[in-house]
C-alpha cells in the first residue's frame, strides 16, 4: 500500500494531465484552471509594466536634452544682460523689451513647474501600482492557503485587476500628456530664441541709431551755443545804444554772474538799472524767470538795483503768452528791428 501510495503523490507532482483528473474527481479541476489564467494574466501584467519603466526612462533622457537647452538659454539669456547694462543711460524704451522676455521667461518657469508636478503624478502612480502589486501577491498566497474561499478570493482578484488596468491606462494618458507639454514646451523655447535674435537685431539698429542721435545732437547743440551767445552780444550791443537813444544815458550792458544767479543782461547808469535776459525764443516762462531773479536780487544783493529797474526781454521770436504778459507786468520786449512791447520808464 505504501508503493502504491507513493507513486501517486509522485504522479501528482510531475504528470499535469494526472492531477487534472485527479483534481476532477474531486471537483477542485475548473478551480485549477482558473489559477493557471490568472498566472498568465501576471506574466501579461509584467510585460506591460517592463513597457513603462521603458517609457519613463526615454522621458528622464528627454528631459535631461531639456535641460540643457533651458541652460543654453540662460547663458544666451546673460549676454543679453549685459548688452543691457551696457546701454542703460541711453536707451529708454529698452526696459519694456526686457520685461516681456522676463515675462516670457516666467511663462517658461511655469511650463517648467508644470512638468515636474506631471512627472511627481507619475511617481505617486508607480508607487501605488506596486502597492497594488503588494496587495495582489497577499490575495495570491491567501487563495492557496485557503481554497475553501477560492472563488470569492479570485473575484476580487479580478476587479483588482481591470482597476489596476484602468490605473495603467491612466498612466499611459498621463504619459501623452506629459509629451504633449513637452513638445508645447520645445515651441515656446524656439519662440524665445526667434525673439531674442529680433531683440538683438533691434538693440543694433538702436545703437546706430543713437549715435546718429548723438552726433546730430552735438551739431546742434554747437550750433545752439553759438547763436545764444551772438543773440547775447547783438543783445548788450542794442540795449546799450537803445537807452543812450531813447533816454539819452550812456550805459554799459553785460552779463551779471553770482553765486546762485545769473543774468545774461545787467547795466547800472546812476539811478537806473536794466534787467534782463537774451533768447533766440521766448515764452512766459522766460518772463516769469527773469521776474523771480529780480525778486531775488531785491531780498539778497539790493546794491546790484538801483531806485528805477527796467525790466527786459531781448528775443528774435516772441512767443503769443510771452507778449500778452510782458504788458501786464510792464516788461520791455524788443528785437533788433523793433519793439515787440514799448518800454516804459
Amino acid at each position: 500500500m505504501e508503493p502504491l501510495k507513493e507513486e501517486i503523490l509522485e504522479l501528482l507532482e510531475k504528470d499535469r494531465e494526472f492531477r487534472y483528473a485527479v483534481a476532477g474527481y474531486l471537483g477542485l479541476s475548473e478551480i485549477m484552471k482558473k489559477l493557471d489564467v490568472l498566472a498568465e494574466e501576471q506574466v501579461k501584467l509584467r510585460e506591460e509594466q517592463t513597457k513603462i519603466w521603458q517609457e519613463i526612462r526615454g522621458l528622464r533622457e528627454e528631459q535631461t536634452k531639456l535641460w540643457e537647452e533651458v541652460k543654453g538659454l540662460r547663458e544666451e539669456q546673460a549676454k543679453v544682460w549685459r548688452e543691457i547694462r551696457s546701454l542703460r543711460e541711453e536707451q529708454t524704451k529698452l526696459w519694456k523689451e526686457v520685461k516681456g522676455l522676463r515675462e516670457e521667461q516666467t511663462r517658461l518657469w511655469q511650463e517648467v513647474k508644470g512638468l515636474r508636478e506631471g512627472q511627481t503624478r507619475l511617481w505617486e502612480e508607480v508607487r501605488g501600482l506596486r502597492e497594488e502589486q503588494t496587495k495582489l501577491w497577499k490575495e495570491v498566497r491567501g487563495l492557496r492557503e485557503e481554497q475553501t474561499k477560492l472563488w470569492k478570493e479570485v473575484k476580487g482578484l479580478r476587479e483588482e485587476q481591470v482597476s489596476l488596468r484602468k490605473e495603467q491606462t491612466k498612466i499611459w494618458e498621463e504619459v501623452r500628456n506629459l509629451r504633449e507639454g513637452q513638445t508645447k514646451l520645445w515651441e515656446e523655447v524656439k519662440g524665445l530664441r526667434e525673439e531674442q535674435t529680433r531683440l538683438r537685431e533691434d538693440f543694433n539698429k538702436m545703437l546706430d541709431e543713437i549715435r546718429s542721435i548723438h552726433l546730430r545732437l552735438s551739431r546742434v547743440e554747437r550750433t545752439l551755443e553759438k547763436l545764444t551767445l551772438d543773440i547775447e552780444e547783438e543783445a548788450r550791443s542794442i540795449l546799450s545804444y537803445r537807452i543812450q537813444k531813447d533816454l539819452g544815458i550812456r550805459m554799459k550792458v553785460d552779463s551779471l554772474f553770482l553765486k546762485d544767479l545769473e543774468l545774461n543782461l545787467y547795466g547800472v547808469s546812476d539811478d537806473l538799472c536794466i534787467v534782463g535776459e537774451a533768447s533766440v525764443r521766448a515764452g512766459v516762462r522766460v518772463l516769469n524767470d527773469l521776474l523771480e531773479k529780480i525778486e531775488t536780487l531785491k531780498r539778497r544783493y539790493p546794491e546790484k538795483l538801483r531806485k528805477k529797474i527796467i525790466p527786459v526781454i531781448y528775443t528774435s521770436l516772441p512767443m503769443p503768452d510771452l507778449i500778452h504778459e510782458a504788458k501786464k507786468q510792464k516788461v520791455w520786449v524788443l528785437k533788433a528791428t523793433e519793439d515787440i512791447v514799448k518800454l516804459q520808464v
